[in-house]
């Protein structure tokens, strides 16, 4: 997990950016020079500070949103202003002789804020974006107090003050009603407001013939009701009936809350104040309209705005934007000039999904080949509707887990889903939630499991829970579910949870029961669980409490569906993993290193015995282990670059390279237990894990979006590839030779070999991974007939002791028992000729050509599901059929001539 983050840096609320700065003049202008204080102690994400301070700062100008006229470059200190430091956590920037000046505003510009981060001298630490109102020439007149907090309190003395930028006639109103007034800049009174609801305060200045108002509204709060929730109100958003919902938000600590949305103009008001249950807050809310989407918040004290926590849909106003209509058609409009921050999205009445599969069971472990998959990368629409587009192509390589990293919403669009936000809601960049559960359902027709990475060790900033408890970007303990700071100083993220916590444990079923209900996911793939502990260190050593919070969670899923897989990525002492499997959880068993070392040449480092589950130590074949996750370099890109060379024998030449991931795969698939694939390793995916977007390496683009070849799939040496892998997860999902305990091997030297035994039926495979021919004796478990698998022969063997050649990197698989050969899909040729029949191209994008000169009698085009794409009764002898309707994939074409069946494989890009 040393990897994963994107961090998202979002705008928080006005009145906390106000505390941190002041200005002097308290309006200033564009023509005049300000001085800016920064307070790093009020609420700033530096905390109180007391080193060099550096400003990134510009101007917004009129009828823009974007800063312009930068100073500086970005952690440049020598271009960029230093501020002044003057004791107590407080700095000083002079903005002189002016302010158009400083900046350097061009003629006919007008700056209208002024923009800054103020960042440490390491740029190691930074606040946020911070906004400075710069006010016209001329007279103005501000409402200073109260400041954005809207929502004020009855029966309470309430301050409220006004400046004016010239010496003035300044008077306050409330309504109609002067409440002060005052000779010069400023004006200030005080107030108690004795009845609720919504008033104007009004400032009003004039100097000579001119007078210039300000005015801003405030909502006055009724005294609070108390009252029981009906007992059947969850947390988050119920729907009592097809056109109403029930809202329910757990806040302990809180005084109150109103619910601010499309249904009533995002004002708070008496109708929309939650009742109050001990520490709950509920509200039913009638009169909506049935299948009809609503944006909504929860204002909170009056002081911050939240989405619901367990809302299944966001709108998002930094980057729903990007999100276009092929991708989520008719996607809600983020409700822009009404709020801030990420809203929560509630439809009563929605047409529920029609499930296919009710009751799907999950395949013996020791059968299962997991396909690690991130949906973003996977295709270049990045969408669940292409990955079921592509699930032939999955089938056809027999793979029987489909294990899909984060799919809920995480900070940002395009990222790996290791930052979360939001645990009840698939990420709308992916496509509809009903696209996901579509390719679910599809996915168990095909017998294929689901299992969802989920992430919970912490969360990042834009996450309600995080934010509804949190004084200067800290978490206070008065939050329920996180840490103030993680106990693991050496690896962690964002806000830590606490898993001892109550409430947290809680989440964490709520979030496990959710996925498998609504979803019917088959399980979760836990990421760095070893996090989820309060003991400090480093989360190597052994730790009873983890264990028995990790027992405790897979508990909870089991009593949901009682074969869920429950797959932690834990990477800890043996002793704890071991006792964590023998309890019935998977555990991820990282061999990177040695299979990258087998597969580049590098024998000294490439024992895979620790791949064995029983090698250490263990009573379950409940280890996970494989070459590649998407946490580790591709071991293709290994091959290429850093390949062994033994004369003629050069590993970093692309087939050789290839047959070595070949070699890997028959010991790595093989083997007993559960295994993994990671994407597109089935056809040797070569780009380094650091590869950047315009195709550069580099440490920094670790996340960056990588392209999907399925262009790779021309190369008949990567189709190779995929064929074996094939061929070998059907050996293992239908053989009991692969699913017996009953084994014996050594996995350590340059020839690498397994012997398996079961009931008399054998199995010897054997690999050399040197980069030199090897001639060795070795003792086969019987003598007499054995099937050769790959060449699809067999041979006698007089004696069981047998001397054999192996070349560098021949991999050889005997056994006792014929195995059948599967068919295989997917493998190209350039051109498929049968008879005299030509098609082509193969592989296609738009259009492909079916000509013979015997007369066809039909042409059909199926996909490997068995829809109907195309047919022509009695076609011309030369045929050009558009593929526009047609997503990318592989598609049987039939032809019909003198009466007789012939069928041919495309692929259609």
């Amino acid at each position: 997990m040393f990897k994963k983050i994107i961090f998202s840096v979002f705008l928080f609320w006005a009145f906390q950016i106000s505390a941190q700065i002041t200005t002097d003049p308290v309006l200033p202008v564009a023509s005049k020079s300000v001085t800016i204080t920064f307070n790093s102690a009020e609420e700033s994400r530096l905390g109180y500070y007391t080193g060099d301070l550096y400003a990134h700062t510009g101007v917004i100008l009129s009828g823009g949103s974007s800063w312009q006229h930068v100073i500086g470059t970005w952690g440049v200190n020598s271009t960029q202003p230093k501020l002044t430091y003057v004791g107590n956590g407080i700095y000083e920037l002079k903005i002189t002789p002016d302010i158009n000046s400083f900046y350097s505003v061009a003629s006919g510009e007008k700056v209208v804020k002024m923009a800054f981060v103020f960042r440490t001298s390491t740029s190691s630490s930074q606040t946020e974006d911070l906004f400075v109102t710069v006010y016209d020439e001329g007279l103005v007149v501000d409402i200073t107090e109260p400041s954005t907090r809207s929502v004020l309190p009855k029966n309470e003395s309430i301050t409220i003050s006004a400046t004016s930028t010239l010496e003035s006639s300044l008077k306050l109103y409330l309504n109609e009603t002067l409440l002060a007034e005052n000779t010069g800049t400023t004006v200030s009174t005080t107030h108690t407001f004795i009845e609720g609801g919504n008033y104007w305060l009004i400032a009003k200045a004039t100097a000579g013939e001119e007078t210039v108002v300000d005015s801003m509204s405030v909502f006055i709060r009724e005294d609070l009701t108390e009252e029981a929730k009906p007992a059947n109100y969850r947390k988050g958003i119920n729907y009592p009936t097809d056109t109403s919902a029930a809202l329910v938000l757990w806040a302990p600590n809180k005084e109150f809350v109103y619910v601010l949305g499309d249904f009533n103009n995002w004002q708070p008001s008496n109708d929309f104040q939650m009742k109050k249950d001990g520490n709950y807050f509920w509200l039913d809310i009638p009169n909506l309209e049935k299948e009809k989407e609503y944006c909504f918040q929860y204002f909170i004290d009056g002081e911050i705005k939240i989405a619901d926590p367990y809302t299944e849909k966001i709108a998002d106003p930094w980057n729903d934007d990007e999100i276009d209509a092929a991708t989520y058609p008719g996607l809600i409009a983020y409700p822009t000039g009404k709020t801030e921050g990420i809203t929560s999205v509630l439809q009563p009445g929605q047409t529920e999904y029609n499930w296919g599969v009710n009751n799907f069971q999950v395949p013996e472990k020791s059968k299962m080949v997991i396909y690690e998959m991130l949906v973003r990368d996977f295709t270049t629409e990045h969408t669940f509707k292409a990955v079921r587009e592509k699930l032939d192509y999955l089938e056809d390589l027999r793979i029987n887990v489909l294990e899909l990293m984060p799919v809920n919403e995480f900070e940002g669009n395009s990222s790996w889903g290791y930052n979360p936000s939001f645990y009840f809601a698939p990420d709308k960049y992916y496509g509809p939630k009903n696209e996901l559960k579509e390719l679910i359902d599809e996915c168990h027709k095909r017998g294929i499991a689901v299992v969802i990475d989920m992430v919970l060790n912490h969360s990042y900033g834009q996450s309600p829970l995080v934010q509804v408890y949190m004084d200067n970007w800290v978490v206070t303990a008065e939050n329920p579910w996180y840490n103030i700071s993680s106990p693991n100083t050496t690896y962690s993220w964002g806000y830590d949870f606490n898993h001892e916590s109550a409430a947290t444990q809680e989440l964490v079923d709520s979030v496990n029961s959710f996925w498998i209900n609504e979803y019917k996911v088959d399980g979760f793939r836990f990421d760095f669980t070893k996090g989820f502990t309060n003991n400090t260190g480093d989360g190597w050593a052994y730790d009873e409490s983890r264990i028995s919070l990790l027992k405790r969670m897979a508990g909870e899923i089991w009593k949901r569906k009682s074969d869920a897989l429950v797959i932690l990525e834990h990477l800890t002492v043996n002793t704890e993993e071991k006792e964590l499997a023998n309890y019935g959880m998977f555990l991820w068993g990282n061999m990177s290193g040695a299979y990258t070392a087998a597969a580049t040449g590098n024998t000294s480092g490439s024992n895979i015995t620790n791949s064995i589950y029983s090698y250490r130590g263990w009573n379950e074949a409940n280890l996970v282990s494989y070459p590649e996750s998407h946490d580790e370099e591709r071991i293709m890109y290994s091959c290429l670059n850093s390949g062994y060379v033994n004369g003629m024998y050069n590993i970093k030449n692309l087939p050789v390279a290839l047959d070595r991931v070949e070699l890997n795969s028959v010991f790595h698939l093989l083997l007993p237990g559960p295994k993994m694939i990671w994407q597109f390793g089935e056809r040797g995916y070569d780009l380094s894990i650091n590869t950047c977007v315009d195709g550069s390496v580099n440490n920094d683009c670790r996340l960056s979006e990588k392209p999907p070849h399925w262009d790779y799939l021309d190369n008949s040496d990567r189709t190779d590839l995929f064929q074996v892998m094939a061929k070998l997860n059907f050996l293992k999902q239908n053989y009991d030779e692969f699913q017996t305990n009953n084994f014996e091997y050594s996995l350590s030297g340059m020839v690498k070999w397994v012997k398996i035994n079961a009931n008399g039926n054998r199995v010897f495979m054997l690999g050399n991974f040197s980069t030199q021919e090897i001639t060795i004796n070795f003792t086969f478990p019987q003598a007499g007939k054995w099937y050769r698998f790959f060449t699809e022969d067999s041979v006698d063997f007089s004696s069981t002791d047998q001397l054999l050649t192996l070349a560098p990197g021949e991999y050889r698989l005997y056994s006792t028992r014929k195995f059948t050969q599967p068919q295989v899909v997917t493998e190209i040729s350039d051109i498929n000729f049968q008879n005299d029949l030509l098609i082509y191209p193969n592989p296609a994008r738009d259009e492909i050509t079916i000509q013979s000169n015997t007369p066809f009698e039909r042409i059909s085009i199926i996909s490997l599901s068995g829809k109907l794409m195309f047919q022509n009764q009695n076609p011309a002898n030369k045929n050009s059929i558009s593929l526009t309707d047609f997503p990318p994939g592989i598609y049987l074409v039939q032809t019909v001539q003198n009466k007789k069946t012939a069928t041919s494989k495309i692929v259609v890009q």
